[in-house]
């Protein structure tokens, strides 16, 4: 891992030549991408327990704090029951990964019983922050939904009241070499639309 955390006060180098922000906003924001190259180095707890510190302080309804992750360590015997998972493109590369997480909601509130239908919303806020804080930390963090949902439910005994959102794979970075050929060429930062594609001021269209 880099000896110093990213400051977010500028572009890095390789998303400057992606990323061109239409506004003033801070550069972590624009830092973060999904690199998939990583070393298959273990990391320590200390160097991946505090993007889960990060995901536990995003917003919720009723502070409901809807997210769960399930996640097992290269070291951990469970190592192979999270890879097998993955779709067999995402394992090409997310078996050098050090950490890989299965990102699960509680579809209910806890202080009624009810529905709770902003649950994957607030879930999603969760993920952003954890990935936010991995590009802090200079490390690849990559979301998936390639992966078999209905397995990852039942290995995993995750109870009925929750829903299985996504998986995600943390760890030391490493060059776009290390990859599979057909990966190389995509391991950089991609662009986004344009706001006005996006944004609808007093109505959708």
């Amino acid at each position: 891992m880099q000896d110093t955390l990213e400051t977010g006060r500028e572009l890095s180098d390789e998303v400057a030549e992606h990323r061109d922000p239409d506004h003033d906003i801070d550069p972590l924001f624009v830092n973060r991408w999904s690199p998939r190259a990583m070393t298959g180095d273990p990391l320590d707890e200390a160097e991946y327990l505090p993007l889960f510190e990060a995901a536990r302080w995003a917003p919720s309804a009723f502070n409901n704090q809807h997210w769960r992750f399930v996640y097992a360590t290269r070291e951990d015997d469970e190592w192979e029951t999270f890879l097998d998972l993955l779709s067999e493109n995402n394992r090409t590369w997310a078996s050098d990964a050090a950490v890989l997480a299965v990102i699960v909601s509680k579809t209910t509130f806890d202080h009624n019983g009810e529905p709770a239908p902003v649950h994957s919303f607030d879930t999603g806020a969760a993920w952003e922050n954890l990935a936010l804080e991995g590009a802090r930390r200079g490390l690849a963090v990559h979301g998936m939904a390639g992966f078999d949902y209905e397995q990852a439910a039942d290995v995993l005994d995750v109870p009925d009241e929750y829903a299985v959102e996504a998986m995600v794979a943390i760890g030391e970075r490493a060059p776009p070499e290390t990859l599979p050929e057909e990966l190389q060429e995509r391991e950089q930062p991609s662009d986004r639309k344009p706001l006005a594609e996006t944004l609808h001021r007093g109505g959708f269209e």
